[in-house]
C-alpha cells in the first residue's frame, strides 16, 4: 500500500483522474465490510480512491485458532498482522491508494465502549481532535477529493474510534479549507461528505435471504470460525435507518459484490465470509450471521440544512459535484 500518486496522476495534473473519493473508516475491515463494493466500482472506473484507516484495530478478537496469539492478551501483534489483511482487501478492490492517519500505529485501537483500553494513552478515543484532523486535513489537500465518505456522529454503532474518526473527519473537512499553514498545501473545500448507513426495509430483506439459504443449509458453520453460529440481529448492523427517505444515494456495485466479498474474507483474523446459492453472508468474531451485499447506501452530512438537495434517486456520490 502506497500514499504516492502513480506517475502523471497526482491531483492537477493532466492524467490526474476527474474524480477523487477519500473514505476515512476506524480500523482496517471497516472499509470493506460497509464500503467495498462502492471502493470497487468507482476505481475500476477510473477514479482516484484514497482509504485512511486510522488504527491498526489492535484490539480485535481473533477468529482462526492458529492466529489466536496475534491477540493483545498473547503476543499483541495484531495489528501488525492487519496492515497485511488490508493490503490483501485493497488488491481485491483495485485500490492502491492508502494511508494510516499519522503513520502505522500512530493511534491504537481503543477498543469497545466502555473498555478499559479506551484510557490508554495513545488510543485513538483520547487522541486530540485536532492534532488528528490536521493530520487528516493535509491527506484532504494531497488528494483534493471532491467526495469524502465516513460515518455519522455515533459512529454507526458506537464504537469509540468509530465516532472518533466522524469527529476527525468533519474536523479536518474544515481545516482543509482554511488558509493556514498547518495543514500545508493549498486549501481544499470537499464538496460533498456522506455517511454510510443501511435502510431497514434493505436489510430486513438481507435477513429474509439468510434465513432461506440457512434453512437450505448453505450458511453454517462458517469457514475459519469454530464457535456456535447464530444470527445477528439487524438493529445490531452499523448504520441502520428506519427508510429508503433517508438515504441520498444508493450505489448500485452488485457487479462488484464478489470483490468485495474477496476483500472482506482477506480479513480473516476478524471476518468469515460465505457463498451461496442465495448470495454472499459474512459473519464477525461473534459468529452472528449477517448479510452481505452489492448496493451500498450514503446519506448527505449535510442533508438537515439541505433536504433538497440531493436528486431523488441519486445512484452516484458525484451527482451535483462538478469535477
Amino acid at each position: 500500500m502506497t500514499a504516492a500518486f502513480p506517475p502523471g496522476a497526482a491531483p492537477g495534473s493532466p492524467a490526474a483522474p476527474e474524480r477523487r473519493l477519500l473514505l476515512v473508516h476506524a480500523h482496517p475491515d471497516d472499509e470493506s465490510i460497509t464500503t467495498g463494493a462502492t471502493m470497487a466500482k468507482y476505481a475500476a472506473e477510473g477514479a482516484h480512491v484514497a482509504l485512511v484507516t486510522c488504527t491498526l484495530g489492535e484490539e480485535g478478537e481473533v477468529i482462526p485458532d492458529g492466529l489466536a496469539h496475534l491477540a493483545p492478551g498473547q503476543d499483541d501483534t495484531l495489528g501488525p498482522h492487519r496492515i497485511g489483511e488490508l493490503r490483501a482487501a485493497m488488491r481485491a478492490l483495485g485500490v492502491t491508494d492508502h494511508r494510516f492517519l499519522g503513520g502505522p500505529g500512530r493511534y491504537r485501537d481503543s477498543g469497545m465502549m466502555g473498555a478499559p483500553t479506551n484510557d490508554r494513552p495513545g488510543c485513538f478515543w483520547q487522541a486530540d481532535l485536532d492534532e488528528a484532523a490536521h493530520l487528516l486535513a493535509a491527506v484532504v489537500r494531497e488528494v483534493r477529493p471532491q467526495v469524502l465518505v465516513t460515518y455519522g456522529p455515533d459512529g454507526g454503532y458506537g464504537h469509540p474510534d468509530h465516532i472518533k474518526a466522524h469527529r476527525v473527519a468533519m474536523r479536518a473537512v474544515e481545516l482543509a479549507a482554511l488558509d493556514g499553514r498547518r495543514a500545508g498545501g493549498a486549501p481544499h473545500q470537499v464538496r460533498r461528505v456522506y455517511w454510510n448507513v443501511v435502510p431497514r426495509p434493505v436489510l430486513d430483506e438481507g435477513f429474509a435471504r439468510l434465513y432461506a439459504a440457512a434453512d437450505d443449509g448453505e450458511v453454517f458453520p462458517f469457514p475459519g470460525f469454530s464457535g456456535t453460529t447464530g444470527f445477528a440481529q439487524p438493529d445490531d448492523v452499523p448504520g441502520v435507518v428506519e427508510s429508503a427517505g433517508e438515504v441520498d444515494v444508493t450505489v448500485h456495485a452488485e457487479a462488484y459484490e464478489e470483490a468485495k466479498a474477496e476483500a472482506m474474507a482477506a480479513h480473516e483474523t476478524q471476518v468469515s465470509v460465505r457463498r451461496t446459492s442465495r448470495g454472499h453472508f459474512f459473519a464477525l468474531s461473534n459468529g452472528a450471521a449477517q448479510p452481505l451485499t452489492g448496493t451500498e447506501f450514503f446519506q448527505r452530512a449535510d442533508r438537515a440544512d439541505h433536504p433538497d438537495a440531493a436528486p431523488a434517486g441519486a445512484d452516484d456520490l458525484f451527482a451535483g459535484v462538478d469535477a
